[in-house]
């Protein structure tokens, strides 16, 4: 029921407009619950559920250094469309391995309608942000009243919603019979009301199954269950590197005299390749080209399977199954966090919010059952925890989408990074919650409190940013990232960014750098990091020879061989140019002659090739990572690639024969799925990328500097993807695409909270539900006591006669003017 309040409350979804000029501009609307409309019907007919003021004045001009801002923020905001439109203009070219020289037309018109799609997101994800509609307002010529604008009309919408339309509407309506509209009515508000029924019991199940950690992680791990069952392990060629790197260093500590530098000889580290100046002088057969945390502990767990087993595959189901657990708890624990608040229950930041004006708010407990109180209490969710929909919508793309559950069972490093990193997002989250409790508590006290993490989340804190360093070398990058902007937003914890962030990365950054200047282990290449050039100079080589300067040919000969590196080129992979492979390859790549001071001059030859031919070039740069940030493009390397890989297939000793037909299987339903336009897109990772891109341009937009503070790593990712190895490379994706339903979750809260600059007072404020009914059951369980649901009212001047009110009531509501859920 609505109870009488006089305190203010949340803001509506968005502010209402300002008056018109057609209207009373000091006029207000005072609107009433059923229940005192029912008890006391008003006088007038301008009576509602809330009353809401609005105080909005003409807009003022505002600095010429805030004009400045916000032209340069929808300015940045721009060239992130016009990237994306540009990717999705140039991509049909590129799947017919042609050149933006051949752009026309039809390209240009992709790019436009791109360029208009997005832009229209920006500008709705602007408006949601400032609590407006997201289409804008519509203005009614006769009266001036102004109301948000709906994609379907009026009459459209009552139809839709079984609600007549009025007499005066419509001449027509006067000369049919009443009896087929009062019986098509009486059934659509009978539909109406058990949709409503079932979607409120729908809706409270979905609570209870994921309002505690154990419960989710219940959830996930069940949902979860059937790949590692069934599918086992999956797995590609850097497992298989991994595991001949530690052997061939296994038989070195056991005296086994193997082959090392040589010209006929053909070692492990041969196979990335690493360049032999790299190498130490003492024989050594362990590398960081997979990080080598990583790489020991994959050696060692197969090379204990070997020894008791006779083969790895019983190995590899033991890793496969252990970073199945891992996947499990760090998905439920920052779903957790996202969805449940814990925090909130803490008695420091329940001080420090100081919501002395919702008592209503204060316990946190609600009754085990409520017929029978003496069973006692547990612990209810906040008010700002997430609704049903969107905890459906979580759990839904976690326990459906190949992405999540392809990475559970995949043994590479991205899928265990991303993993690391959905974890430590959620850590960053309540960070920023917290933030904002000790700045509420900032405004009431010279002393404001400053909420810390507690002991246990500031290890796993720490945990989940050292599983991040030793699964991806770039990783220390994000962290160093992370740390400054940490510091520069929240510079009062910075104990904790030290602790959390600074020590792991110190520790197991600089431990593996100082055992690779020791000589125990051996480097990664640096041509590892000009992937964008070689993939450059080798399609100049391929489609242009003739146009390479010959003072760049001196300069890379003892470097390359520039006729074996157009042999190698290709688009959309950066790795055949580098001579990755096993001994038959083209060796594009002098790694066993070339020598340190050969690669001075590279950067200043492959500059002198660019300018050359700047179109080439770019074709190269734009092959290389186009797909990241075209919707409409497939993966290069998508993730059931490892689920039916050869090396799981045909190249594993007894694996290959279980189920071999069923893996086959799963990955064609989930390469057709993909497939689909537009209904395959949510199987890509490039669709979580564009769609995060859009949502980080609508934050700065917004000026949302402090959650932007913990967002740009996400951004960062995408500067990875272009520089790494291949185009669109799905495992590289992942940490994007996983944090991405929270970031919505975030963007739509932080909209909640932002105040647009107009006073709202609510006085008729739902309070929070304890068997957490949605708002729209509550609403129709009061008026079905009342027998005064929507579906029954009729015409207006007959229901104004019977009890008046009830029709401004529900014109308050089909107007969009609703008191929201606190």
């Amino acid at each position: 029921m609505l109870r009488p309040s006089t305190v203010k409350s949340c803001p509506p979804p968005y502010a209402p407009p300002p008056p018109s000029p057609l209207r009373d501009a000091d006029a207000t609307v005072e609107y009433r619950p059923m229940s005192d409309v029912t008890a006391n019907p008003p006088t007038t007919t301008a009576s509602a559920t809330a009353k809401v003021t609005a105080s909005a004045s003409a807009p003022r001009r505002g600095r010429p250094i805030d004009r400045i801002g916000s032209t340069a923020r929808w300015a940045l905001a721009v060239a992130a469309v016009l990237w994306l439109s540009w990717c999705t203009a140039v991509s049909p070219l590129y799947w017919e391995d042609s050149s933006i020289a051949a752009f026309g037309w039809l390209n240009a018109l992709y790019g436009l309608l791109a360029f208009v799609i997005y832009m229209a997101l920006i500008v709705a994800l602007v408006r949601v942000g400032r609590r407006e509609p997201p289409l804008g307002w519509h203005t009614d010529r006769a009266t001036g009243e102004r109301t948000p604008r709906r994609i379907l009309p009026e009459r459209l919408r009552r139809r839709r919603s079984g609600i007549p339309i009025p007499a005066d509407a419509d001449a027509s309506s006067e000369q049919g019979s009443g009896a087929p509209d009062s019986r098509r009515t009486r059934w659509c508000a009978r539909a109406r009301i058990a949709a409503t029924h079932a979607h409120a019991f729908l809706s409270r199940w979905i609570v209870r199954l994921t309002d505690r950690r154990w419960k989710l992680w219940t959830v996930f791990l069940v949902g979860w269950l059937w790949a590692p069952t069934t599918l086992l392990a999956a797995f590609g060629a850097d497992l298989r590197s991994q595991a001949r790197e530690f052997s061939w260093a296994w038989n070195q500590w056991t005296g086994l005299k193997q082959p090392y530098i040589g010209f006929f000889s053909f070692a492990p580290m041969d196979i990335y390749p690493t360049a032999h100046y790299l190498w130490p002088a003492d024989p050594t057969y362990l590398t960081d080209q997979h990080n080598i945390v990583l790489t020991i502990f994959y050696g060692a767990t197969m090379a204990a399977s070997r020894y008791l087993t006779g083969s790895n595959d019983w190995g590899v189901i033991a890793l496969a199954a252990a970073q199945f657990l891992f996947a499990v708890c760090c998905t439920a624990a920052t779903a957790h966090r996202f969805l449940n608040l814990p925090w909130m229950r803490r008695t420091d930041v329940r001080t420090a919010r100081r919501d002395f004006a919702h008592p209503e708010r204060g316990s946190r407990f609600r009754p085990r059952t409520f017929a029978r109180p003496e069973r006692g209490v547990r612990p209810a969710l906040p008010p700002e925890a997430a609704h049903a929909g969107m905890r459906l919508a979580v759990v839904v793309f976690f326990l459906v989408c190949p992405l999540a559950v392809f990475s559970t069972i995949s043994l590479t490093k991205s899928p265990l990074f991303a993993f690391a990193f959905l974890w430590a997002f959620g850590f960053w989250y309540e960070l920023h919650a917290l933030t904002d409790a000790s700045r509420t508590d900032a405004s009431a006290s010279r002393k404001p409190l400053i909420l810390r993490l507690p002991r246990r989340t500031l290890v796993a804190f720490t945990v989940a940013n050292a599983v991040m360093l030793i699964s991806a070398k770039y990783a220390w990058y994000v962290l160093l990232f992370e740390f400054v902007l940490a510091i520069a937003a929240d510079r009062r914890r910075w104990a904790t960014y030290v602790v959390a962030i600074l020590l792991p990365t110190i520790l197991i950054h600089g431990g593996i750098s100082m055992a690779i200047s020791s000589g125990a282990i051996i480097g990664g290449d640096p041509i590892e990091s000009h992937g964008v050039q070689l993939q450059m100079i080798a399609r100049v080589a391929e489609r242009a020879p003739e146009t390479i300067p010959e003072s760049a040919r001196k300069e890379l000969a003892p470097v390359f061989n520039l006729d074996q590196m157009a042999d190698a080129y290709f688009p959309q992979d950066a790795d055949p140019v580098k001579s990755s492979g096993i001994q038959s390859k083209k060796v594009s790549y002098r790694w066993r002659s070339v020598k340190p001071d050969d690669m001075k001059n590279f950067n200043k030859a492959w500059l002198e090739i660019v300018k050359a031919n700047p179109v080439v070039a770019m074709d190269a740069l734009m092959a290389k990572c186009y797909g990241y940030f075209d919707i409409a493009d497939l993966p290069y390397v998508s993730m059931n690639y490892y689920v039916d890989s050869d090396y799981v297939q045909k190249n594993s000793t007894w694996l290959r024969y279980v189920n071999h037909d069923w893996r086959e299987r799963v990955a064609t339903f989930a390469d057709s799925w993909g497939a689909i336009p537009v209904l395959g897109w949510v199987t890509h990772g490039n669709f979580y990328v564009i769609l995060t891109l859009l949502i980080g341009a609508a934050e700065v937009i917004l000026k949302r500097w402090r959650s932007l503070a913990w967002h740009l790593p996400l951004l960062l990712l995408m500067g990875v993807m272009i520089t790494a190895p291949a185009n669109n490379f799905e495992r590289h994706m992942l940490p994007v695409a996983f944090c991405f339903a929270f970031l919505c979750l975030t963007f739509h809260r932080d909209s909640r909270s932002t105040d647009g600059g107009e006073t709202v007072e609510v006085h008729n404020h739902r309070s929070y539900n304890h068997r957490y009914e949605h708002p729209t059951a509550v609403r129709h369980r009061d008026s079905r006591q009342q027998s005064l649901h929507l579906g029954g009212i009729g015409d207006d001047s007959r229901q104004r006669d019977r009890n008046p009110g009830i029709v401004d009531v529900m014109r308050t509501y089909r107007n969009g003017v609703s008191v929201p859920r606190p």
